[in-house]
């Protein structure tokens, strides 16, 4: 599920999928932001446009009219090869003034659905066996939109429904897609100038965590832009080494691997890419170590491993294959859906991932939702390199330096059973920034139990962790999140 990455530089490692809830695409190298982007912010701000959205009032598979205020809709940015962005967007139940949250998802193009159905958005599954007829949806009671408008939206090009009418106009990157997004939102606050004023927020996870600090900055530096306060990242990659070898002391932590791995690693893998090791014995010690955590759900290490419910190349295998994957024969026989994704076992956290693929692409959800005809053959939850993408952006620490010495707002959090992205080495690059602690490691409370751990910086930086939550948190501890989520957004303290 992952795009090819260009050759990574010393301190910019690639960064291997890691099954369910795993949205990280590889990072490369090449920071080329910040000598064109000025210019370029400023000419896209020039010849924003409106673009149209439309009111959903009623969803296939959910009883009843929405409790919720959702428009969709599509905003152009590519003109010249035809390629619109797709969005959703969600009213606060707390009133028009209540602050404002741009959503991103990771990757390799997964959709922002997956933010707004299994994460953070109004609706859930219903989650039972899939007998051919539509999936239900129901009201999610831990929704961050009871305290925030949420715009989510469907990025880079090619992702959901978003698309392009050239096939030149998929060719998108870090960069390139993230000044996309600014182009959205000039356009998108254009129409919708009642919102301009609103405490506004970015948030996202996964691969995504790269993507929010780097828009953060454009943003900041644009002279027409929505009133920018803050930005969170949740299991966030960097695009550094860290992300990636903080697997092993975690590994290790868990009793993933053995002692003497551990030492074999720390020995001679020193300096080392962890994924393209250039010794013979780091490279035998990696090896091992892989097969280890393979070993393992690393979206959460303690539920068992399941079949990750994307799309699958070859319709015509109805049979059990190496991988444990299957395809029911009601779901190839359909003569319109082409690539159902593996039927994980009933009971699994992605078997919402396979409910979401057959009501996506129901004709009911796409004319309830607006989707133009013939933009989108077939939905797929997340790609699998089937489009190209460059990983131009290279580190975001720095975006996170500057932004936070500006005096915006920061939430970085973390699921502590993610071996995706560990909690160990977030807080590594967060403790480089340097900055002062005001309020040091303590235990945060819901119900009268810690429901993780958190410590606050002078930069108004504050890192977290929820306890029992994976890749990503709100999937798998949605109530927490919530709690998290809504103390922060509201300046009140964890």
């Amino acid at each position: 599920m992952m795009t090819p990455p260009a050759a990574a530089g010393p301190r910019q490692r690639r960064l291997r999928p890691a099954g369910p809830g795993d949205r990280l695409r590889p990072a490369g190298p090449g920071d080329r932001l910040c000598s064109r982007c000025a210019l370029v912010v400023f000419l896209l701000a020039a010849c924003a446009s409106s673009g149209s959205g439309r009111v959903v009032t009623s969803l296939p598979g959910f009883d009843g009219p929405l409790p919720f205020h959702l428009e969709t809709g599509y905003v152009e940015v590519d003109a010249q090869n035809g390629a619109a962005l797709f969005y959703y967007f969600v009213q606060s139940e707390s009133g028009a003034s209540a602050p404002f949250l741009l959503w991103l998802t990771g990757g390799d193009r997964c959709s922002v659905f997956s933010g707004l159905a299994f994460e953070i958005g109004p609706v859930r599954f219903v989650v039972e066996p899939y007998d051919g007829t539509l999936p239900r949806l129901q009201y999610n009671q831990n929704s961050w939109a009871k305290v925030s408008h949420i715009l989510f939206v469907d990025s880079p090009v090619g992702a959901g429904f978003s698309f392009s009418r050239e096939p030149k106009g998929y060719d998108v990157g870090d960069i390139s897609s993230t000044l996309q997004l600014y182009d959205f939102l000039i356009k998108w606050f254009n129409d919708h100038p009642q919102f301009l004023t609103n405490p506004f927020y970015i948030g996202g996870d996964s691969y995504a965590g790269k993507i929010v600090p780097f828009l953060a900055q454009i943003i900041s530096e644009g002279r027409t832009l929505p009133n920018l306060k803050g930005y969170l990242a949740g299991n966030p990659g960097t695009g550094e080494i860290v992300d990636f070898s903080s697997r092993v002391p975690y590994a290790h932590g868990f009793g993933i691997i053995s002692d003497q791995l551990y030492e074999t690693i720390v020995t001679h893998c020193q300096g080392q890419d962890y994924i393209d090791p250039g010794n013979a014995l780091c490279a035998q010690a990696m090896n091992t170590f892989n097969d280890l955590i393979n070993e393992v759900e690393k979206a959460q290490v303690l539920l068992d491993k399941c079949v990750y419910a994307s799309a699958v190349p070859n319709v015509d295998s109805k049979t059990d294959a190496s991988d444990g994957r299957r395809i029911l024969g009601e779901e190839v026989g359909t003569g319109k859906l082409n690539h159902p994704p593996a039927r994980p076992p009933f009971g699994c956290i992605t078997y919402g991932y396979y409910l979401s693929y057959f009501w996506a692409n129901d004709k009911r959800t796409q004319e309830a939702l607006g989707i133009k005809k013939g933009t989108v053959e077939e939905w797929v939850r997340c790609h699998d390199k089937d489009l190209p993408y460059t990983n131009d952006l290279g580190s975001a620490i720095k975006y996170h330096r500057n932004l936070t010495s500006r005096g915006y707002r920061a939430l970085v959090y973390s699921g502590d059973h993610d071996l995706v992205v560990p909690h160990l080495g977030t807080q590594a690059w967060v403790r480089s920034l340097n900055f002062s602690i005001v309020d040091d490691w303590r235990a945060w409370h819901l119900g009268g139990q810690s429901a993780g751990f958190t410590i606050s910086y002078s930069n108004n930086m504050t890192f977290a962790t929820i306890k029992g939550a994976g890749h990503t948190a709100p999937e798998y501890e949605p109530e927490r999140c919530f709690a998290m989520f809504r103390r922060w957004i509201l300046n009140r303290p964890l």
